[in-house]
């Protein structure tokens, strides 16, 4: 009872309170008011009762209010927070940048709608942010006033435990993202780990033993550079014949960090896209066409065309040619540029030709489109195929870029194969893949071999309201465009 008329004492003359948290046995109790921050120690208190009072008034200096995450269009209703711009104790402006969020359709940036100061981040790197849920919390003044009652957020207690531990920890841990990243999978504290670096910075290796300790598994000592003398020049070891035909392919994974134990990741991002995608693409009856293009007067005439390219600033590689060849094709064939309803009652036919380009990147397959390619030049396409490139290496693609294509081609070829069965994209009805280009011999009219430039093309089409004879047509002509590439300007407007 000592303790409670301590406690009304100070609650009459401290002035207005936005909260007091837990009061218990064996732990601190703290006092927030307008300037002042008083922290009481466990021994002042002995009685095991809680106790929590609540006063929603602001306080003189500012208010503490929850910036939620407000709906960004598209249905989405949760994104994965890949970058925080600011940190606890940071002061942020209206229209200052918070974070960067990647849905299952683009990376959107949010920005702040208050001025204040950040007091706290709900999320990691790398979890699950909900629409509608707190995303940061500012403390400002803007809101003093009108602040309504959920928006008040308490301020938690700190044990005297943890605030010496605070302070005896004060010091910054240097590691570098990476080692960060790798404590952050395997939740460790580095604060728990000892550093051998420099500075006592934090290195890989540390955290490997630490593991090992934990999980008493035997790691593999690092590999250390063996040191070969050099040769005398008699017995200089020949040179090892060259294989030009054969080329070994470089693995672009990142090498797998042995951690003794299995690791369970949620799919989130443009993984979780995919899986909704392929699942409704289940759906659909496919029809598949194969069929070879000879490219040897497309690639010479490429080739004249570069250099112009390269003066306008633009890479030009195939891919402008196949996207135009496609666009005059549907004009003929516009069947293949429309979509379906779910049921498959009504069919629409799109007047704009967005053909999807797929791409592979760090984050998974995406599916930006070049917009109206009816009405786009080759060298039009080419500027906004590098432009969409450039965003999609750097995982910077807009929900514009993503949506609303109406045929798409994948260009499977750079990577590697010749023939695929490429799976549509609802509410698409029809997709292409392109195979790499190959030197391979062919006769002419005259029964002569001679060297062509041969491309291999796999479509598939939704045969619910494709037949295979369109498929054909459509294919046939989209081939004719590109063995010879002046018949295009026929049909150029």
């Amino acid at each position: 009872m000592a303790a409670v008329r301590v406690l009304r004492s100070y609650s009459r003359t401290a002035g207005r309170l936005i909260c007091v948290h837990h009061i218990r046995s064996c732990s601190s109790v703290r006092f927030i008011k307008s300037k002042y921050t008083s922290i009481f120690d466990k021994s002042a208190f002995k009685f095991s009762h809680q106790h929590r009072l609540f006063k929603t008034s602001a306080t003189s200096n500012g208010q503490i209010v929850q910036f939620k995450l407000s709906d960004i269009g598209e249905g989405i209703t949760e994104v994965t927070v890949k970058e925080w711009y600011v940190k606890e104790g940071d002061s942020v402006s209206q229209f200052d940048s918070i974070c960067e969020v990647q849905s299952d359709k683009a990376s959107v940036t949010i920005t702040s709608r208050y001025d204040g100061i950040i007091r706290k981040l709900h999320y990691n790197l790398d979890e699950i942010a909900y629409v509608g849920k707190p995303l940061v919390d500012i403390e400002t003044d803007a809101l003093k006033d009108v602040a309504s009652e959920e928006d008040v957020v308490e301020t938690p207690a700190v044990s005297h435990e943890e605030h010496t531990h605070q302070e005896i920890k004060g010091h910054k841990t240097l590691a570098t993202p990476a080692v960060r990243r790798l404590a952050m999978e395997n939740n460790i504290k580095l604060s728990e780990v000892v550093g051998t670096g420099k500075d006592n910075r934090i290195l890989k290796e540390d955290i490997l033993n630490y593991l090992a300790k934990q999980t008493g598994a035997i790691l593999p000592p690092s590999p250390k550079p063996e040191i070969i003398p050099p040769l005398p020049k008699s017995e200089t070891a020949p040179a090892a014949p060259k294989d030009k035909g054969t080329k070994i392919p470089i693995p672009i994974s990142k090498p797998i960090v042995f951690a003794g134990k299995d690791k369970t990741e949620t799919v989130t991002g443009f993984h979780k896209a995919m899986v909704k995608t392929m699942t409704a693409a289940l759906k659909i009856p496919h029809f598949g066409y194969c069929d070879e293009i000879d490219l040897t007067q497309l690639v010479q005439l490429r080739e004249e065309l570069k250099p112009l390219a390269q003066v306008r600033g633009i890479k030009l590689s195939f891919m402008p040619f196949f996207i135009k060849a496609a666009s005059l094709g549907l004009l003929h064939y516009p069947i293949l540029n429309a979509s379906v309803d779910e049921n498959c009652q009504n069919i629409t036919y799109k007047a704009s030709h967005n053909i999807g380009v797929a791409m592979d990147t760090e984050q998974g397959l995406i599916v930006p489109n070049v917009k109206n390619v009816q009405v786009c030049s080759v060298f039009e396409i080419a500027s906004e195929l590098n432009r969409l490139l450039t965003l999609g290496s750097a995982g910077q693609l807009g929900t514009n870029d993503l949506t609303g294509g109406t045929f798409t081609l994948s260009n499977i070829g750079t990577i590697g194969g010749t023939y695929a069965k490429p799976v549509i994209l609802p509410p698409e009805v029809a997709i292409g893949a392109l195979g790499k280009i190959q030197v391979l011999p062919r006769f002419n009219g005259n029964g002569e071999v001679f060297k062509a430039q041969i491309m291999n093309v796999s479509w598939s089409a939704d045969h619910r309201i494709i037949d295979g004879a369109t498929m054909a047509r459509f294919s046939n002509l989209w081939k004719s465009y590109l063995e010879n590439p002046a018949s295009m300007l026929l049909d150029l407007k």
